[in-house]
């Protein structure tokens, strides 16, 4: 069942979708324009939540589409979803998830309706399309209070818990540590709780605050890297690590790039432990 939240009405998203189908050949490629718009109509026009969101409050997020092979009316891509949320007293935006999906199959015909159902699977198509709107939604209010994307997440995990049910690829914990099941289990597993903890406080206390002061900001962003060590040696292959890098590594560089020498090198120890083979990326911590 859907999860009410009663402090949270409108649209809450504007997503722009972009389908690459270049690595398809002899095929009438007006059905991808077609899926293209069906898709951002599907995501754009529908309230996915009870949150009241103003219109410059929308979160603004991204699906890339690779179609890989088209067999009559069955598609295998990978898709790339992207989103991100301003940082408050700024213009500065700032990226909250780049998750690469390579198991993405469904059937398409050309103008087949996409239908929303909250109790069934309709199609594997809407099935990954609402996986990943829950996930935004969810990694943006966890990003502005503490579990404040919990309704979001436990409406993923029913996704995820119908996806199952189907058999399809992406949906199951076996087989692979970086598909839609892992994604999620990640974020709602009871161990890996301090990361929902990281996530609100390198967000709102974080950058939110480095407005105001740029130091306290920056030092709530250090607290949370050295959270980001306790999940790592809890499991240094969960999924949490290259989400993070994914997302943040440049920008963490960019925040320490006019720190004090010795916080830059503190966090230079801490990421390259993390992510050893970035050395590149985090070469302006050691300047």
């Amino acid at each position: 069942m859907w999860l009410t939240i009663p402090y949270l009405s409108a649209q809450e998203l504007s997503c722009r979708v972009q389908i690459n189908s270049e690595k398809i050949q002899g095929t009438n490629k007006q059905v991808f324009t077609t899926l293209e718009q069906a898709i951002t109509e599907y995501i754009n026009t529908r309230k996915w939540s009870e949150a009241q969101i103003a219109v410059n409050e929308k979160i603004e997020c991204s699906l890339l589409i690779v179609v890989k092979e088209v067999d009559d009316t069955r598609y295998t891509c990978e898709i790339q979803v992207q989103s991100r949320r301003p940082v408050y007293n700024s213009s500065y935006t700032t990226t909250l998830l780049n998750f690469r999906d390579t198991e993405f199959e469904f059937t398409y015909q050309e103008h087949d309706p996409l239908v929303y159902n909250e109790t069934t699977m309709e199609s594997n198509l809407t099935g990954v399309i609402d996986f990943y709107v829950y996930m935004m939604l969810a990694i943006d209010f966890d990003s502005f209070s503490y579990k404040g994307g919990e309704p979001f997440f436990r409406r993923a995990e029913e996704i995820v818990n119908l996806g199952q049910s189907t058999q399809g690829s992406g949906w199951t914990g076996f087989g692979s540590t970086r598909n839609r099941h892992a994604l999620l289990t990640a974020f709602i597993e009871v161990r890996n709780e301090p990361f929902r903890r990281l996530w609100y406080d390198y967000h709102r206390l974080g950058l939110d605050e480095m407005a105001l002061s740029v130091d306290k900001g920056r030092a709530k962003v250090t607290e949370a890297l050295n959270k980001l060590v306790e999940i790592y040696e809890l499991s240094s292959t969960s999924v949490l690590i290259p989400l993070f890098s994914d997302a943040k590594l440049d920008e963490v560089v960019n925040i320490y790039s006019e720190a004090p020498k010795q916080e830059k090198d503190a966090v230079y120890k801490i990421l390259n432990r993390l992510y050893p083979t970035e050395t590149r990326r985090l070469e302006p911590l050691r300047k």
